[in-house]
């Protein structure tokens, strides 16, 4: 089965298959409701078959009569507002899913538990697209068509050789692309829901600076979640809490606790075992990190309580901080602008010139002077200060990068002119304090973002109909 990894998100091909023009338009998967007259072409198709089976000569039935296989018929398993998941689809993503486990080596959960699982996310799929559908959220045959060629270079294969492993795996590569639609639609939609927070203040990254968890290292963090809506009854309350409590006594007889996540937990993470991956402490809940920060790996919490719920925590790893050494360079260069009144072959001209001047002796710095339309630096005799080699672009970098300290480069293009560049020196330089800075920023933006896509999707999911008609499953 064709296994791609997007972004960082593992995919499966055989993960919510439907139909292709979904993307765009909203698919009808609805039969003729009982009692209802068939259409002129139905009753076209009754009349032959009942032609043809008037025509059929008598059958001698023998004392064990062979009988041709029978197709079973597709079912409704759950109704989502104004669409449905069909029984078809639901085989396939669990087909995806038990693949995944067996290849992980995690414990099989009970079939029915991992479908009820698969169930729900199928259903918050599904929502999501409706959602972003209904605020206008749109993607193109480009967006797709770079975000599969995209796919095939992680991947190191071309586009055509990764349609050639999906179709040899028995999929559809259009319920392929379809999927990777989907996919795009429902995190454009994400997006939208985290572009709408407040901006991350300075005072907000000072008082996380100041905080005991600053200097910490990372977690490997997976968790198993009994969600409550908002407004949850105690009973209801009561019954989460029991849950909590049941599965995490499993957890103490030696229940996996990957296999226990897929099993029995709410959050989205479930079905990758409740994995959520590295986080500082900043980067969750302050009840994640309370709970979290005693913890060796391989330990898990007691059920803790939060708004959203019952919460397990395990920790699987942890790894110090570590710093952060960034190598700068020193250098001067001499740039020939290509503009209306210089051509590319007249400023390569130039710059060659030029060249054969500092091959001769000349003055680097009374060049750069004379010669150089680089305003910021030609005054300083084309003086460019200590940077990071990236920041004047690739070809820049990776000039550098070849470079010995004292050595003058060949000349050069990049999309501004012709250069010559001349390394003075190079450093490395300590800058874990401005990353500490900046990853708290980030650190704070993703916890934010985390909360409010968790509360924004619980509420899609409380706002709307949903029907399950799956056996032996709750229905909401």
């Amino acid at each position: 089965m064709g296994s791609f990894v997007l972004a960082g998100v593992q995919w499966q091909a055989t993960i919510f298959p439907e139909n292709p023009l979904m993307v765009l338009f909203p698919r009808s998967k609805s039969a003729t409701p009982a009692g209802q007259t068939p259409t002129p072409l139905l009753k076209t198709v009754l009349v032959l078959a009942l032609a043809v089976v008037a025509a059929t000569p008598p059958i001698k039935l023998e004392a064990q009569t062979t009988r041709p296989p029978v197709e079973p018929i597709d079912s409704i398993v759950a109704l989502v507002d104004e669409d449905v998941i069909l029984r078809s689809e639901l085989d396939l993503a669990v087909a995806g899913i038990v693949d995944r486990i067996k290849a992980s080596g995690d414990a099989m959960p009970p079939m029915h538990l991992l479908e009820g699982q698969v169930l729900e996310r199928l259903i918050m799929r599904e929502l999501q697209v409706q959602r972003a559908l209904q605020t206008g959220i749109r993607i193109s045959d480009a967006d797709v068509d770079q975000a599969l060629i995209n796919l095939s270079q992680q991947n190191g294969m071309t586009l055509q050789q990764m349609r050639q492993v999906i179709e040899s795996d028995g999929e559809d590569f259009a319920e392929f692309r379809r999927n990777i639609g989907e996919e795009i639609m429902t995190d454009r939609l994400r997006q939208r829901i985290v572009s709408s927070m407040d901006p991350i203040t300075d005072t907000e990254v000072d008082i996380l600076l100041t905080s005991e968890d600053l200097s910490g290292g990372e977690y490997n963090i997976s968790h198993i979640q009994m969600s409550l809506s908002d407004g949850s009854t105690p009973q209801q309350i009561k019954e989460a809490q029991f849950k909590a409590d049941d599965v995490y006594q499993r957890l103490v007889d030696g229940l996996d606790f990957a296999s226990a996540a897929i099993s029995y937990s709410d959050s989205q993470e479930a079905l990758e075992g409740g994995n959520v991956g590295w986080r500082d402490l900043n980067t969750v809940p302050a009840f994640f990190a309370d709970a979290v920060r005693d913890l060796k790996p391989g330990e898990f919490t007691q059920p803790i309580r939060s708004p959203a719920g019952f919460h397990i925590v395990k920790v699987i790893d942890y790894r110090e901080q570590r710093q952060v050494v960034v190598e700068e360079y020193h250098a001067r260069h001499i740039m020939i602008e290509v503009n209306e009144l210089v051509t590319p072959r007249a400023a390569m001209e130039q710059i060659s010139d030029i060249q054969q001047q500092l091959k001769d002796g000349e003055d680097f710095a009374e060049l750069a002077r004379d010669h150089s339309d680089d305003v910021t630096s030609a005054n300083l005799g084309g003086d460019m200060g200590w940077f990071p080699p990236e920041s004047y672009g690739e070809r820049v970098h990776q000039t550098l990068v070849a470079m010995d300290k004292g050595q003058t480069s060949e000349p050069f293009q990049t999309s501004g002119g012709w250069h010559i560049m001349e390394l003075l020196d190079k450093r490395e330089i300590d800058r874990t304090e401005e990353a500490i800075r900046g990853e708290a920023r980030e650190q704070i933006r993703m916890r934010k973002a985390d909360q409010e896509i968790e509360k924004v999707l619980r509420q899609f999911r409380d706002e709307s109909f949903v029907e399950i008609r799956l056996a032996g499953q709750q229905s909401s």
